[in-house]
């Protein structure tokens, strides 16, 4: 399985680096795996809705550009649905089944995505009713993948 990552903002925090490059290695076994950072849009708290979204547009676009075609999209919605791991694991195997090996995953950034990047995907998913910063997003979804994987092969890890 192929799989592309797009992120808004690049990783700052050391910790976090680690750990995304600890999973990158962890994962060339499993998968092909590519992570992509696209520039994120300068939003400050005296913004109205209508120019925080349209950051978000500008956002989307520029992720929008560069997913492949034919890549089966996930985008990362606090609206959408939430799996158990071993459900996760479930869905990716029905992904590649149907003979869909380009996976392409989408975290926005501080705001969320646009409705365009929402609308582009294929489905959306929610790692849960939290919200967590999305430079760590990063870190638990190459983790969740990780257990994935291992999980479809049934070898040990994920308990």
């Amino acid at each position: 399985m192929n799989i592309n990552l797009f992120a808004i903002g690049k990783v700052r925090e050391k910790f976090i680096k680690l750990g995304v490059n600890e999973f990158k290695k962890r994962l060339q076994p499993y998968c092909n795996l590519s992570l992509h950072s696209v520039r994120e849009e300068q939003v400050h708290d005296s913004m109205s809705e209508a120019e925080i979204n349209h950051a978000k547009k500008i956002e989307g676009e520029k992720i929008l550009q560069r997913i492949k075609p034919n890549a089966y999209t996930i985008a990362l919605d606090l609206r959408g649905k939430q799996f158990s791991s071993e459900q996760f694991a479930s869905r990716l195997e029905q992904i590649s089944f149907q003979g869909k090996n380009n996976v392409t995953f989408i975290i926005g950034g501080a705001n969320g995505l646009s409705e365009e990047v929402i609308a582009r995907a294929n489905e959306t998913i929610s790692f849960s009713k939290m919200t967590f910063p999305h430079q760590l997003m990063q870190l638990i979804l190459l983790e969740q993948l990780y257990r994935a994987f291992k999980i479809q092969r049934g070898e040990p890890y994920h308990k």
